[in-house]
């Protein structure tokens, strides 16, 4: 039961913040801005959560401790003042554009940069290249997902090279 920070201010951040009440006694959103950008029921959400409280425009300037986050330091972006929050993890949600701008004309992109890929595989525009990961998963953007679509790309990688 510790204080959990979450930096962001999009769907991302509310989400996590929100999913993350559930191990923390308290999450701490910051958000660099007077207004969240994130949709209208996730805005709802996250601030009728009474676990959650924001910190509007606040950013992170420190994180504190020896072998284990203790602190996040926060500096006010319009007054200036600084303080520092305990906190026992912290979270940056800002934002998920996948780095696939070097395969632009190369391969077929979503009009977000996400890599398409055939439906129910990981194959792409490109026999023999295949895609996993937070580069074509725009929707969970999660570890597991994650670890799960790369143990999919070298499956249909298998099956790939053992056809030609």
């Amino acid at each position: 039961n510790k204080v959990l920070v979450v930096i962001g201010g999009g769907d991302s951040a509310v989400e996590e913040s929100t999913h993350l009440t559930k191990f923390a006694s308290k999450g701490v959103l910051l958000v660099r801005r007077d207004v969240l950008r994130a949709s209208k029921v996730m805005q709802d959400r996250v601030k009728n959560n009474p676990k959650i409280e924001i910190l509007w425009n606040t950013e992170a300037l420190e994180v504190t401790g020896d072998q284990a986050v203790a602190a996040v330091r926060v500096v006010n972006n319009k007054t200036k003042q600084q303080s520092e929050i305990p906190a026992g993890g912290l979270f940056y949600a800002i934002g998920h554009e996948p780095n696939t701008e070097f395969l632009k004309g190369q391969i077929d992109l979503d009009a977000t940069g996400y890599i398409k890929t055939i439906p129910g595989t990981t194959r792409t525009s490109i026999p023999g290249a295949f895609a996993c990961g937070d580069v074509q998963d725009k929707v969970y953007r999660q570890a597991v997902t994650a670890a799960g679509t790369g143990c999919m790309a070298a499956l249909d990688a298998e099956r790939f090279l053992s056809e030609c």
